[in-house]
């Protein structure tokens, strides 16, 4: 019976991974979709979020189906209700992935700003890069390296913040550019929410790995640090060094 458990749990493993390696994908074609103005691909990114939603429910199901049929002892129903918490994270990752795709299709023919494009590209490299270590984190229970996720967010709000404001300064130069500007607000804001729900992810794995409930959320585990990043000050001193150049 205990062998019939393990090797449902390892199915339960792989599926969940898969999940976020899938949504990994949405992340990027949507940004490339919104920077590319190519309304094919953000129509085909709303369309495979279906699948997403899917998955999720296949994820929970078969959760569900453990814990009522093989009575998991106390460190498995742990491991357990971690998946099924992070995979509703995943699921408004892919969430906010639509919405950026959808943005895509809502923009008309305005002026851009090539520059903000450039730098939205790079933000989405940095939230990719951290929902990828978060699954590694999750496949090797490395509460360590969950942990450190909560740093690098740290750096994606930082790169939130500065590109905001080249948004600012282009529509002050150029007040054409006004109606992409939007939209770019809303895109980088749900990048920045995104690198939140894998801080979520983070906790799950610390939880999952240690039994641990942590509070890794920059914003509530280090308030003075975030208090100092919003501070005009530490924009000021990160413009010449450009988006993306001081969380590296």
């Amino acid at each position: 019976m205990r062998e019939l458990f393990d090797d449902e749990l390892k199915k339960l493993h792989g599926r969940f991974v898969e999940m976020g390696l899938n949504i990994s994908e949405q992340i990027y074609y949507s940004t490339k979709a919104f920077i590319d103005h190519d309304k094919k691909l953000a129509a085909e990114v709303i369309e495979a979020d279906n699948n997403t939603n899917g998955e999720e429910m296949k994820l929970e199901k078969q959760a569900l189906n453990l814990i009522a049929l093989q009575q998991p002892v106390a460190t498995d129903f742990r491991i357990i209700i971690s998946i099924l918490k992070a995979s509703s994270d995943l699921e408004r990752i892919g969430d906010h992935a639509v919405s950026i795709a959808r943005e895509t299709i809502r923009m008309k023919g305005t002026p851009r700003i090539p520059g903000v494009e450039k730098e939205i590209g790079k933000m989405t490299d940095e939230v990719r890069d951290m929902l990828e270590k978060a699954l590694d984190a999750y496949s090797k229970s490395d509460e360590k390296s969950a942990r450190a996720l909560s740093e690098q967010d740290v750096g994606v709000d930082k790169e939130y913040l500065l590109i905001r404001d080249e948004i600012t300064k282009a529509v002050e130069a150029n007040s054409e550019t006004m109606p992409a500007s939007s939209s770019y607000l809303m895109v980088i804001r749900l990048l920045e929410r995104i690198g939140d729900h894998i801080v979520n992810l983070a906790e799950w794995i610390v939880y999952s790995a240690s039994g641990k409930i942590v509070e890794l959320n920059p914003g509530k585990a280090n308030p003075e640090l975030v208090n100092k990043l919003y501070s005009e000050e530490v924009i000021e001193e990160d413009k010449d060094k450009g988006p993306n150049k001081g969380s590296k």
